[in-house]
C-alpha cells in the first residue's frame, strides 16, 4: 500500500463534477477521484476545520467510533471497478468495513487516519505531473486555499405555487 496526501477538492469544468485529488507521498503521482457534491463539501469542511452546528454524517461516524471506544486506523483505496473506486475502513487495525472512497476520505480527514492506495490502482489511474505542469498544480493548490464548501452547493430552485402538479398548493 502507498500512503497518499489529500490535496483537496476542485470542480472539473465544463461538467462541474467535483474531484478529490490525492498525491502519492513518496512519489510524483496524483490520483483524481470523481466524487459527489455532498462528499466534496464534507471533505472541504474537514480540510478547512469547519465545525457545523450539528454533526454531519461523517462527524457522526467519527463520534460513534470514539464513544464506542474504537479508532479508525487507516483508510485503504482497494479497488477500481468500472471507473468506481472502492475503499475499506480499517477499525482498530483489524476490522474492515467496505466504503465508498469519498466517504472514507472524508472520515479519514476527521480522525487523522492515514489514507493508503493499492499500488496497482496508482499504476492504472494515477497521473504523473511533469515539471511543465508544476505551475498548474501550484494554481490548483492556491485554488484549494480559497475554495469553500459552499462552492459545491447549487442554487436553491425557485418554484412558484402550482409549478409542480404533484405538490398541492398550500393556502396562505
Amino acid at each position: 500500500m502507498r500512503e497518499v496526501d489529500v490535496l483537496g477538492v476542485r470542480v472539473e469544468m465544463p461538467t462541474n463534477q467535483p474531484i478529490v485529488l490525492l498525491r502519492e507521498r513518496d512519489g510524483g503521482r496524483y490520483l483524481p477521484i470523481w466524487i459527489g457534491a455532498a462528499e466534496a463539501a464534507a471533505i472541504t469542511y474537514a480540510q478547512q476545520g469547519v465545525v457545523p452546528p450539528r454533526p454531519l454524517t461523517h462527524d457522526l461516524m467519527r463520534d460513534l467510533l470514539s464513544v464506542l471506544g474504537h479508532e479508525l486506523t487507516e483508510v485503504r483505496i482497494v479497488a477500481l471497478k468500472d471507473s468506481v473506486f472502492h475503499a475499506a475502513l480499517i477499525i482498530d487495525g483489524k476490522a474492515e468495513v467496505s466504503s465508498r472512497a469519498s466517504d472514507a476520505i472524508a472520515l479519514a480527514l476527521r480522525t487523522g487516519a492515514k489514507v493508503l492506495v493499492e499500488p496497482g490502482i496508482l499504476d492504472e489511474a494515477a497521473i504523473v505531473v511533469s515539471s511543465e505542469e508544476d505551475d498548474e498544480v501550484e494554481r490548483f493548490k492556491e485554488f484549494l486555499d480559497h475554495v469553500s464548501a459552499e462552492d459545491f452547493e447549487g442554487p436553491a430552485p425557485e418554484a412558484e405555487p402550482g409549478d409542480r402538479p404533484d405538490v398541492p398548493d398550500r393556502p396562505d
